[in-house]
């Protein structure tokens, strides 16, 4: 299938007629994308599909809302966001209900998922950004892993830029703190 340009596609999702389509062009041409995005926020495969699926359900069902001021993938990146950090939200009042459920931690879980095709440091990693504030640990993955720039993560999280930069050095200094103390 031919990528469409954010003007054509938009286009498409503005015509009653063409919206179906269109829609399903988005989202052949933007769910990995969203799905990594979505993946570095609540770590394992079936959590990210799961949010993945939920956050374009929220955009098909909100699509009369999208009215084109933005990039498509800016909206549907903060659907997508904001769907991963309600997530880690109710996962956290899970967690904290059944604390001893799990004595593995962040990285042992994504060692032994199937889906995780990274190395141990790749893993730790994980496990250092999982432990972020969730705005940090949001700004420090888009920038970080996705390499947005600021000003998109700012349309993106509706925080301005230079919240964001100091969010991101922060969050640095954390990961590397972490791993210090994991040496």
């Amino acid at each position: 299938m031919t990528t469409l340009s954010d003007q054509q596609l938009k286009s498409l999702l503005a015509d009653p007629n063409t919206q179906r389509k269109g829609f399903e062009i988005v989202v052949c041409q933007y769910s990995e994308q969203l799905y990594w995005h979505i993946r570095r926020i609540v770590l394992t495969h079936e959590d990210a599909d799961d949010v993945l699926q939920n956050a374009l359900i929220k955009a098909w069902n909100g699509l009369d809302s999208f009215h084109g001021d933005s990039k498509i993938i800016t909206w549907l990146s903060r659907i997508a966001i904001n769907e991963s950090l309600d997530f880690m939200r109710k996962q956290k009042h899970v967690a904290a209900i059944s604390v001893d459920d799990s004595e593995m931690g962040i990285a042992q879980q994504l060692m032994a998922d199937d889906y995780f095709d990274g190395d141990e440091t790749e893993a730790q990693l994980q496990e250092a950004v999982a432990s972020l504030p969730e705005v940090q640990r949001t700004v420090f993955s888009l920038r970080y892993f996705d390499e947005m720039k600021y000003s998109e993560i700012s349309r993106i999280m509706g925080t301005s830029e230079g919240a964001l930069k100091a969010s991101y050095h922060i969050a640095v200094k954390k990961i590397r703190d972490f791993f210090q103390s994991h040496d």
